[in-house]
């Protein structure tokens, strides 16, 4: 059986319904891969909203890698650390089916912090980030993603950390993942960049040719470094990061002079047992660049201005959203081991109810 595979063993027996709160929790923290072993279902009663607090009903899931740093007691974006028997820590979209809240209504659609389970009460609190989501014609499945924290994570990285400009020769690593199928776009059809992609096998290369990307690298097939030799010969002025380690060393390499590389993610040293040692950062200096980092909560200042732009560009068929939605809240760690194991094309997330009824 493969890895991947046993995932089904675990959600197998598991199902949901409305009179119940249903979370997966953590069993262990993960070594290397998350694994069967790292979860745990639990079932309890719904909680009863207290003045000042909702009742949250859960619609859809978002997944990121960041989710294994959580169940590894790690607190890389500022959330309380997770312990043996928490409930795993993950923003979703959710309806207000009671209020003891004046400020928000029953029936109201929101985006935020819900966590994996099935119903949650919440005093709405700005560090859970809770957001109205609007009626807009668009599905309230997106809000667990593209027009999510994932959205806000491409724009951040690409706009006000990586500074695109019209004819940018660019590089984008994990270019098939959440973030990176909407920066490829975005950067090709809005700003006018030319976009190579890097990733793993033939369908997904074919895949970002298809949303925004003028070429592909296969790094599982190809080498690596030969390719970006022969697709950009004249170097590099944008590089976007969602994987680290080697792949970002050999980008390093072909800056031309005034080049920026966006430090976005590193979900190729997630498993590493020693932290990658960048050895060539010199690059910088020698070429006048810049590399910069980013966290996407420091830009939730941006929220409302960027889902407008992202919704816009979504109805002028700038942005072709990408969400790899397993169906099943059952399915939730399976649906996070698909990030580890390269199984997700776009933003992974899970539909537990499906879109709610007469919303839109």
């Amino acid at each position: 059986m493969r890895e991947i595979d046993a995932f089904d063993a675990l959600a197998a027996g598991k199902s949901i319904h409305d009179d119940a709160n249903f979370s997966w929790r953590v069993a262990r923290h993960p070594r290397g891969n998350v694994t069967p072993d790292d979860f745990n279902w639990a079932q309890g009663a719904i909680p009863e909203p207290e003045p000042g607090q909702v009742l949250l009903k859960t619609h859809y899931l978002g997944l990121a890698p960041v989710m294994r740093m959580y169940m590894m007691g790690g607190s890389p974006s500022g959330e309380v650390p997770l312990g043996i028997g928490d409930v795993i820590h993950g923003r979703g979209v959710a309806q207000i089916i009671k209020s003891r809240n004046p400020n928000w209504r029953e029936g109201d659609l929101v985006q935020g912090q819900m966590g994996w389970q099935t119903y949650k009460v919440s005093a709405m609190t700005p560090q859970e980030k809770f957001f109205p989501m609007p009626k807009n014609g668009l599905p309230a499945a997106l809000g667990s993603g593209v027009l999510g924290m994932t959205g806000l994570s491409a724009y951040a990285g690409l706009f006000p950390t990586g500074d695109p400009r019209k004819g940018d020769l660019m590089v984008l690593s994990g270019a098939a993942g959440g973030v990176g199928s909407m920066v490829s776009q975005i950067a090709a059809n809005v700003v006018g960049c030319d976009v190579v992609g890097i990733a793993g096998g033939a369908d997904k290369c074919a895949f970002v040719r298809n949303h925004g990307c003028s070429a592909a690298i296969d790094y599982k097939n190809e080498n690596l470094v030969e390719r970006l030799d022969a697709l950009r010969p004249d170097g590099i002025d944008l590089y976007f990061d969602n994987v680290g380690g080697e792949t970002l060393e050999a980008c390093m390499e072909r800056l031309r002079m005034h080049a920026r590389v966006v430090l976005c993610g590193s979900i190729s040293e997630y498993a590493r047992t020693d932290p990658f040692a960048l050895a060539n950062y010199t690059r910088l200096r020698r070429t006048d660049s810049r590399m910069q980092g980013f966290f996407v909560y420091n830009h939730i200042h941006r929220w409302d201005a960027v889902m407008s732009d992202l919704a816009g560009w979504i109805r002028e068929g700038k942005l072709k959203p990408v969400q790899d939605i397993i169906t099943g809240f059952e399915n939730m760690p399976k649906a996070l081991a698909q990030l580890y194991y390269g199984q997700n094309v776009g933003v992974q997330c899970c539909s537990v109810r499906g879109e709610p009824k007469d919303w839109r």
